[in-house]
C-alpha cells in the first residue's frame, strides 16, 4: 500500500495542477467517453495507457476474460454497465479486448486450476465457446503458450457475438449508430491486433488504412408483418 499512497501524493502534487481546468469541466458538465471498452482486470493490462487516453475519453469495464455474459432478465455489472454506456453516454464504439497470457484462458485450458477458484470457474462458463472452438478447429500439436493465445483471441470473437444479445446494443446496430470492435493486447511486445469482421482473422493496426470493425450496424430496413386477408 505504501507504494500506492506515494503515488496519490504524486498524483495530487504534480499531475492533477497541470490537469486541474480539465478535472472542473469534467466535474460541472459530465463525461462525454468516445468508446466503452471491456477488458481483463489484469494488472497488466491498462486501457488508459494503451490507447493514451485523458480523463473523460474512455468508459471502462474490466473483469477476469474480459467476458461479456450474454444478455439476460438477471441483473450483472457488466450488463449495467454496457446499457449505461450506450442508453446514458451514447456511445459510438465498443471494443472488447483480450490479451496474451491471460490467467483465466489458461483456466479454461486446465480445468483443474479452478477447483480452488468455484466462483471463477462458474464465470468462466462463458468462455467455454472459446476453449471448444480452438479444441475442434485448431491444430492439435499447439505449444502451450500458442493454445493459450488462440483461446484468448476466439475469446474476443465470442464475446463479440454475446454483445449483439444486449437489447440497447442490438438496437444501435439495427440503426447503424454503434460499432463493436475487438482487440487483442499483446503484453510483451506492446502490439495491438484488432479483429477484421469481414475476413474473420486479427489484423495489423496499420495508419494509412482504415481500421477493421468486428460488427457494424446493418442499417436495416423495418420488417413489418403482412396483414392477415
Amino acid at each position: 500500500m505504501g507504494d500506492l499512497l506515494k503515488g496519490i501524493s504524486s498524483f495530487r502534487g504534480a499531475v492533477f495542477p497541470d490537469h486541474q481546468a480539465l478535472y472542473r469541466k469534467l466535474a460541472e458538465e459530465g463525461q462525454q467517453p468516445q468508446a466503452l471498452m471491456i477488458s481483463c482486470a489484469d494488472s497488466r493490462v491498462m486501457p488508459e495507457t494503451i490507447t493514451q487516453s485523458g480523463p473523460g475519453e474512455l468508459f471502462v469495464c474490466r473483469n477476469a476474460g474480459n467476458i461479456v455474459p450474454p444478455f439476460s432478465t438477471a441483473n450483472g455489472g457488466v450488463s449495467s454497465a454496457i446499457e449505461y454506456a450506450v442508453v446514458a453516454l451514447g456511445v459510438r464504439d465498443i471494443i472488447v479486448c483480450g490479451h496474451s497470457d491471460c490467467g483465466a484462458m489458461k483456466g479454461l485450458c486446465h480445468p483443474d486450476l479452478l477447483k480452488p477458484m468455484p466462483n471463477v470457474a462458474a464465470w468462466l462458463k462463458h468462455s467455454h465457446a472459446a476453449h471448444s472452438i480452438v479444441c475442434e478447429a485448431y491444430p492439435v500439436d499447439l505449444s502451450e503458450r500458442q493454445k493459450v493465445r488462440a483461446v484468448a483471441m476466439e475469446n474476443v470473437v465470442v464475446q463479440l457475438d454475446h454483445l449483439r444479445t444486449h437489447p440497447s446494443v442490438a438496437a444501435k446496430l439495427a440503426t447503424n449508430d454503434i460499432a463493436l470492435h475487438g482487440w487483442f493486447f499483446d503484453i510483451e511486445t506492446g502490439e495491438v491486433l484488432v479483429y477484421d469482421g469481414a475476413a474473420a482473422r486479427f489484423t495489423e493496426i496499420l495508419e494509412d488504412r482504415p481500421l477493421p470493425v468486428a460488427v457494424t450496424g446493418r442499417g436495416r430496413p423495418h420488417v413489418i408483418p403482412q396483414a392477415a386477408e
